[in-house]
């Protein structure tokens, strides 16, 4: 187990392009195999490359656990025939067309025991969210915020949040999700924790731009070190 650094495009910002559970990790088909092949050896689980939506901004679009993803309701037949081989898995597809809404990587903080979800999810969405995820959905913040699946990045061993999360959201997100949070950022002060950190119960990749403080806290907080 442990932290590691990389770029995905280019980019600092994994977070954005990636999705991994202790299950599988979703890619963009445009990332190397070579590459992809990396992440899968350090997260110990198969690729699967796919867009989301048309989209290869697969964190903010997806949430899920080992148990089940939330999917947006643009995700087309080709994207939904990519993830099927996850139902041989156990693994639960929810295709969320009862809301408009498609960013659930945004919204959705999840591990294997729960999830906190935007305060404005109504209860029938949030009963669909549970019936995937198989897991208590509450609502909450996180450092007064709404966008709580961008604002923390959780496993089963522990979640890292935004520095400014409040006593009473850090209760109710170890409460839900039953993992103690640390706080902390990547990329060199980034407070959006997840646009540049994937991670499972195995291992964390945060952006190139990660130093070595936060890389320490990030192994701490997710029980990866």
């Amino acid at each position: 187990m442990a932290v590691y650094l990389f770029r995905i495009f280019g980019s600092t910002c994994v977070g954005v392009y990636a999705l991994a559970t202790d299950k599988v990790l979703i890619l963009p088909r445009q990332v190397p195999d070579h590459r992809s092949q990396v992440l899968s050896d350090w997260l110990g689980v198969p690729v699967i490359k796919t867009s989301i939506g048309g989209s290869v901004l697969i964190g903010p679009l997806a949430c899920g656990n080992s148990k089940g993803i939330l999917l947006p309701h643009t995700l087309t037949d080709e994207e939904f025939r990519a993830l099927r081989p996850l139902e041989e898995e156990g693994v639960r597809l929810g295709i969320m067309d009862i809301t408009p809404v498609t960013a659930f990587g945004n919204l959705v903080l999840a591990n294997d025991r729960g999830a906190v979800v935007h305060p404005r999810f109504g209860r029938r969405t949030m009963k669909a969210m549970e019936d995937v995820l198989d897991v208590e959905v509450v609502r909450g913040t996180i450092a007064g915020l709404p966008y709580v699946g961008s604002l923390a990045r959780a496993t089963n061993k522990g979640v890292l949040a935004h520095p400014d999360i409040r006593p009473d959201e850090k209760e109710l997100v170890e409460d839900v999700l039953k993992a103690p949070v640390e706080t902390g950022t990547v990329n060199s002060g980034v407070r959006m924790v997840s646009i540049g950190l994937i991670a499972n119960d195995r291992a964390a990749i945060a952006g190139f731009a990660t130093t070595g403080r936060e890389m320490a806290v990030i192994g701490k907080g997710l029980g990866v070190a």
